[in-house]
């Protein structure tokens, strides 16, 4: 995630009457210049934040977040490749059959399950959008193994579309920090759609997903170097490591 931020000392407040008494913004326990400061420190430290998703053009890009879905990144970037040289259109891969495709990415989660909706999926490319990536989120959902988060990713990385796709480290990142604290994912991208300022919203979904997956993790954040824990109001905050 770059350079580690120094740790930034502050005395601990109620988070209900701090965010009160400044007024929070819409569905957050933050305020609009708390998220404000967020985004403007993700944005200095990686101007350009980007998937880690390795594809090629708009159908690539979907099939490995398809094969993401509870799954590493890095276990799809093992896999892809290879399809990707055997299939890498609609038509290709369903020439290529659905056997041949569990075979090519056995090696990640739910894999065959997956392979039938890639086989399926692009069957429906072929026949409804002429084997073109739809630009639409109601459109792109109607794709088997497609739901709203990876039709959300589809829609801004590869159309560059401001869509926030809330995965597991947003949802926790969200409602840890305070940022936007909801019960579902959906209420999670809605409070984030409305919160986060226009000029961010566009890499606010691959900030807060790295954010998630290298500093502010699931077992055990690691405050002492997050580059907001003046900002989040997660407490208590963990000290870091003793010395070995």
């Amino acid at each position: 995630m770059g350079v580690q931020p120094k740790t930034v000392k502050r005395k601990p407040a109620k988070a209900g009457a701090r965010a009160k008494s400044r007024g929070k913004a819409p569905g957050s326990r933050l305020t609009p210049a708390e998220i404000e400061e967020i985004f403007r420190r993700f944005s200095k430290m990686s101007p350009h934040p980007k998937t880690e998703l390795r594809y090629a053009d708009p159908f690539t890009l979907l099939v490995a977040v398809v094969l993401s879905a509870q799954a590493t990144d890095s276990s799809v970037n093992k896999a892809t490749p290879d399809l990707f040289k055997a299939a890498d259109t609609p038509e290709k891969l369903i020439a290529l059959g659905e056997p041949a495709v569990t075979e090519k990415i056995k090696t990640i989660g739910l894999y065959r399950n997956k392979a039938k909706n890639l086989i399926a999926l692009s069957q429906k490319l072929v026949a409804e959008f002429d084997g073109k990536v739809p630009d639409n989120r109601e459109a792109l959902i109607t794709l088997p193994g497609v739901g709203r988060k990876t039709a959300n990713v589809v829609l801004n990385v590869a159309f560059g579309q401001p869509t926030i796709a809330v995965d597991t480290h947003i949802f926790r990142v969200s409602n840890r920090t305070g940022l936007a604290p909801g019960k579902t994912p959906l209420d999670v991208e809605l409070t984030l759609d409305r919160a986060v300022p226009e000029r961010y919203k566009h890499n606010c979904h691959h900030w807060l997903i790295l954010h998630g997956r290298y500093v502010c993790k699931a077992r055990k954040p690691e405050c002492w170097r997050c580059l907001i824990n003046d900002i989040c109001l997660y407490e208590p905050k963990t000290p870091p490591p003793a010395p070995s």
